[in-house]
């Protein structure tokens, strides 16, 4: 998952060689926390925030397919 949400957050972003994917294990849960550029969260987060929400998401559908349980959140450089 870590891969596929790389993927997707890269190619949204104006400067995608500022963007990192920490995964942290949290109550059984796996929290990628994601940083990247300040001038770039708005593309992320999207108009009333339906990128971020759309990938949270597709992310959700594809880690239940593994057995797996992940979500993402944004942190601040």
């Amino acid at each position: 998952m870590q891969a596929f949400l790389e993927y997707v957050v890269k190619g949204l972003v104006q400067h995608p060689e500022e963007v990192s994917v920490t995964p942290v294990e949290r109550g059984g849960q796996t929290v990628f926390e994601l940083r990247l550029n300040p001038a770039d969260a708005g593309r992320v987060i999207g108009k009333q925030g339906q990128t971020i929400n759309a990938i949270r998401m597709l992310m959700q559908a594809g880690s239940a397919k593994q057995g797996q349980r992940c979500s993402f959140e944004l942190v601040d450089r």
